[in-house]
């Protein structure tokens, strides 16, 4: 039976490692040199929320993943602020906090939620839109390669496993169907590679980091 572990995209160790905040990973590469002009570096590293088996080159589902277009610690609350948290039902950053569906990393930081992982891309010459979307992604490691994700949810790795592209040192989970003031803050930090805490009441889905460098050119 295959182990099925989701991918959320968090900055956890980003600061630690100069190959990504610096830019040392370069296009070329992700594929080869024909195809390096292709693809447009974001501004700031994006995260994906994604399900899938780590030991597979593609699969399907992805029309299940999310996106964070900023990174989503920084913007975090701590547990000790979760009653305010709960009271307020809005983060300092600004996003909206549902009681009922909730996120950790791990260190304890409560996160805001993914919006939708974009699976298609306007043809801005035809002015058309192409039912996929193609992503460099790394887990900032030995592999970088091109994501696509399809329109209907199907999804591949240009080269290497899910497991490649994933950031092991971070962790994170979602939390549903209970109270964040369940969370037991001398469970954090949590060592690399372990799973996330079990939470009173809850129903959890640990996840793991994927960091989004690129997109395919002439696509928001």
């Amino acid at each position: 039976m295959s182990f099925l572990v989701a991918f959320l995209a968090t900055e956890c160790a980003f600061y630690s490692n100069n190959s990504v905040a610096t830019g040392n990973l370069i296009t070329a590469e992700v594929t080869n040199a024909e195809d390096a002009p292709k693809f447009v570096r974001y501004p700031q590293i994006r995260f994906i929320a994604a399900l899938g088996d780590p030991n597979a080159s593609h699969g399907t589902g992805a029309d299940q993943w999310g996106l964070w277009r900023d990174d989503p610690g920084p913007r975090g609350v701590r547990l000790q602020n979760a009653d305010s948290l709960i009271e307020k039902g809005t983060a300092p950053a600004g996003w909206k906090f549902d009681p009922q569906d909730w996120w950790l990393e791990e260190h304890g930081l409560i996160m805001s939620q993914p919006g939708n992982l974009p699976r298609t891309k306007l043809d801005s010459k035809k002015e058309v839109s192409i039912p996929l979307k193609r992503y460099v992604v790394t887990g900032d490691r030995e592999v970088t390669t091109v994501l696509t994700v399809f329109q209907n949810g199907e999804w591949e790795l240009g080269k290497g496993k899910l497991y490649d592209v994933t950031h092991l040192p971070c962790r994170s989970a979602r939390y549903t169907g209970c109270s964040v003031e369940n969370a037991n803050r001398k469970d954090f930090p949590v060592k690399p590679g372990a799973a996330m805490p079990a939470v009173s009441g809850c129903n959890k889905q640990d996840y793991a980091v994927l960091f989004v460098l690129e997109r395919k050119h002439n696509t928001p």
